[in-house]
């Protein structure tokens, strides 16, 4: 009992930052949800060149999150960003079939990166919102996830332009911890 207590008030009152890359292909709603998270609205947003960085502070934990470009010529440029990071926000664009595969793959690049060998894994499927899109449970079942053993990894459905469903990925965020 006392460990669990020592645990929640290190976290509570910790200044420490923890390093979060949201990752996925373009389109997918990465920068939306970085900005739901800063802001709690929906900002327009333009392709992400690059990246973009902001301290996300959440019941007093402080997270510096980076969004990463997803368009197919800066994916190689993923890995520079790997050091550090203890976990990756995988953003899924639950309405796009077709692509999986390429993302199921960049996925397993990833998870086989030693700079992410302790990250933990969470993936948000977004836009539930549209008609048609994918559940999670699909989209998990195209990932095969369940064969992720290396990883801690969850996944959980959500909708960037209203939020739904972000507040808890980021609470198995925060409960993941080390």
């Amino acid at each position: 009992m006392g460990l669990l207590v020592t645990k929640l008030w290190s976290l509570l009152w910790s200044n420490k930052e923890h390093k979060v890359i949201i990752v996925g292909l373009d389109n997918a709603g990465k920068t939306t949800i970085l900005y739901q998270l800063l802001t709690g609205e929906v900002v327009h947003t333009s392709p992400t060149i690059g990246s973009n960085v902001e301290e996300i502070v959440w019941r007093n934990i402080h997270f510096l999150m980076w969004d990463i470009g997803g368009q197919e010529s800066l994916r190689t440029s993923w890995s520079s960003y790997y050091t550090q990071t203890q976990f990756v926000i995988i953003v899924i664009d639950s309405t796009d079939r077709k692509r999986l595969p390429i993302i199921r793959e960049q996925m397993y690049k990833m998870l086989a990166h030693e700079d992410l060998a302790k990250a933990s894994i969470l993936v948000y499927a977004n836009k539930q919102d549209i008609k048609g899109s994918m559940t999670a449970a699909e989209i998990s079942n195209e990932l095969n996830l369940t064969t992720v053993k290396s990883h801690q990894w969850q996944i959980q459905a959500c909708c960037a332009l209203t939020g739904a469903g972000i507040q808890k990925g980021l609470e198995w965020i925060a409960s993941n911890i080390p």
